[in-house]
């Protein structure tokens, strides 16, 4: 019950969906052709399921060993892989080819990390928090600190992490109390813990660039008056190579976690730590949302890669598992029982599994290749529309489809039956590990409150003015086949009730915020779910142009029965979401607290 890449999955979306190829007159496209690009998921589906996969139960298992000199020891066999991760490009297939990435699109990176999560999603945490720390020295910081920095962290040389958290403040940031003093040779010094820090510490890499947030003496209080400073673990020498020890910078532990044991959860201690300001002073929270916009879509990602990996295993296990007789007569005649696959109960879990991992994945390639359009288009009104998408849809990926992702994971259990509540079969690690996805980069209850309280409303409700018009153009431009009707049909219902919502927020969430925080979660779940009928909806024009071209290979004909169940078994709870947001906030703010 290995996990198998779902390599023709990802092309499919890539070639038929997303059709990237008319993309090939921008930059990033210019060097991935379909040909190229489907040989980057092939090579990317071996490497993560004869790699990475085979260390994903010793990860959960062995964990990673904190020293009291400060060290950490990684899972065996963790270091062997990631030497072979950097030799392969693997971490810089998308960045900036200045400083030694290969420049792909975004979008085909992402089918890169989905597998990598899949395979061994502790594993994937450290490179994919090297490319977030990147990102932000990309964006912030100067151009020596590029320089110095951006190479070694493009091979691997070099990881990175985002230092956000205190004991006393998570998402609050505005109550942290990381300090940082200057010096007379313009660097600082920066004091204090930073708790929950992935991979702060390991033994990977020859050195660890932390992204540190604090603020420095006199500053604003507040968000206002927070600073991000670059604090290595190593200081580079004059030559750009690993220097003498950042003695001020220690792991002072790792936390015992309930799964992605594979990862370091690292306390980290800073004494008079030698750190480097990024951008300007009071300006760090700024730059750090660029590191944690791209994790909070990598977070959504986790959600769809452990429920793909978790829906295989419970597929394979009902194909093998005979227990019971099917209820229309025996399926199995020569043997004592039936495989649980027969049973329409065990099939729901399965195809409830299908319907959301297909079109969530969907819906986030979709995202990053507006993303990419964003960053390399020539025409600036496509360049504005892909922006507003990447603002308004992150926390309706990171927030829905990790909920999703780990329902399914609770399906893979329940498919296992007693099996899935051993250690005997991997529906267990799955279910851990997926869990974390649903509170880090922003808990999803503070998804859905950004998502109603400032992504709807950026610059006059521009973006969700324009997702709901692009749905509308897809369904006329649809609308002479007839096949694709049930389609276009559950995706224009979908849309009316979310529009609806929209307008119910706007009329009473300002006169009593509550209401916009009661609706919030159910608003997030409707935005999702309709996301997906677009979703669905774009894939079965893709297989029925297949199928008008003369291939009727199953493949297709299999994605329009899943997308079916969806129409039929999903997209329903369109309806119990409005109705329950609409219900407004006066019920459940009544009880007192100590009623609890």
């Amino acid at each position: 019950m290995a996990y198998k890449p779902p390599v023709r999955d990802h092309v499919f979306l890539l070639e038929d969906v997303l059709k990237i190829d008319r993309y090939a007159h921008l930059p990033a496209f210019a060097d991935a052709s379909l040909d190229v690009v489907k040989q980057i998921i092939e090579e990317a589906g071996r490497f993560t399921g004869e790699v990475l996969a085979p260390l994903n139960a010793v990860g959960d298992k062995q964990g990673c060993v904190w020293h009291p000199d400060s060290s950490v020891t990684t899972p065996t066999g963790f270091k062997a892989a990631y030497e072979q991760l950097c030799a392969g490009g693997w971490t810089g297939l998308g960045s900036d080819p200045a400083y030694g990435g290969q420049g792909l699109p975004h979008v085909v990176n992402l089918s890169f990390s989905e597998m990598s999560s899949s395979a061994n999603m502790a594993f994937a945490m450290y490179p994919g928090l090297a490319h977030g720390a990147y990102s932000a020295i990309h964006t912030g910081g100067s151009d020596v600190q590029k320089d110095l920095y951006l190479p070694k962290m493009v091979s691997g040389q070099w990881t990175g992490t985002m230092n956000l958290t205190e004991p006393h403040c998570g998402t609050d940031l505005g109550l942290l109390r990381t300090k940082a003093v200057p010096q007379a040779d313009g660097s600082y010094r920066i004091t204090g813990q930073k708790i929950w820090i992935s991979a702060g510490e390991h033994d990977m890499a020859e050195n660890i660039i932390h992204l540190v947030l604090a603020r420095i003496e006199g500053a604003p209080a507040g968000v206002k008056g927070i600073s991000l400073f670059i604090v290595p673990k190593y200081l580079p020498d004059e030559a750009g190579e690993v220097g003498a020890r950042n003695e001020g910078v220690k792991c002072a532990g790792l936390e015992e976690k309930m799964g992605i044991h594979g990862n370091a959860t690292c306390v980290m201690a800073y004494d008079e730590a030698q750190g480097f300001l990024i951008g300007g002073e009071n300006s760090g929270l700024k730059i750090m949302f660029v590191m944690m916009n791209e994790a909070r879509i990598g977070v959504g990602l986790q959600g769809i890669a452990q429920a793909e990996a978790a829906c295989q295993a419970a597929a394979d296990f009902a194909r093998d598992r005979l227990q019971g007789r099917s209820l229309t007569g025996p399926k199995n005649a020569d043997g004592p029982a039936d495989p649980i696959i027969v049973h329409p109960d065990v099939r729901r879990m399965l195809l409830d599994s299908k319907a959301i991992i297909e079109a969530g994945r969907a819906f986030l390639f979709w995202t990053a290749l507006h993303g990419d359009l964003a960053h390399g288009h020539p025409d600036a009104a496509v360049r504005q529309k892909g922006g507003d998408y990447m603002g308004l849809l992150t926390p309706v990926l990171k927030g829905y489809l990790t909920d999703k992702g780990f329902k399914v994971c609770v399906d893979a259990m329940q498919v296992h039956g007693g099996s899935g509540f051993t250690e005997h079969f991997p529906a267990s690690q799955y279910l851990r590990d997926c869990r974390i996805a649903l509170i880090y980069e922003g808990t999803n209850g503070v998804q859905a409150l950004d998502l109603v309280g400032r992504k709807l409303a950026a610059n006059g409700g521009r973006a969700v003015m324009s997702f709901f018009a692009e749905i509308d153009g897809f369904i006329d431009a649809g609308s002479a086949d007839p096949a694709l009707a049930p389609f276009l049909d559950g995706l224009a219902g979908a849309k009316a009730q979310l529009q609806d919502a929209t307008m119910w927020l706007m009329q009473n969430g300002l006169a009593n915020p509550d209401n916009a925080g009661a609706a919030s979660t159910d608003y997030m779940h409707l935005f999702g779910i309709t996301g997906l009928a677009f979703m669905w909806a774009q894939i079965a024009r893709a297989c029925l142009a297949r199928a008008a071209s003369g291939d009727h290979d199953p493949f297709y004909a299999n994605k329009l029965v899943v997308g079916r169940y969806f129409l039929e078994r999903i997209l329903p709870e369109t309806g119990a979401h409005l109705t329950k947001l609409k219900t407004g906030s006066a019920t459940l703010m009544s009880l007192p607290a100590e009623a609890f």
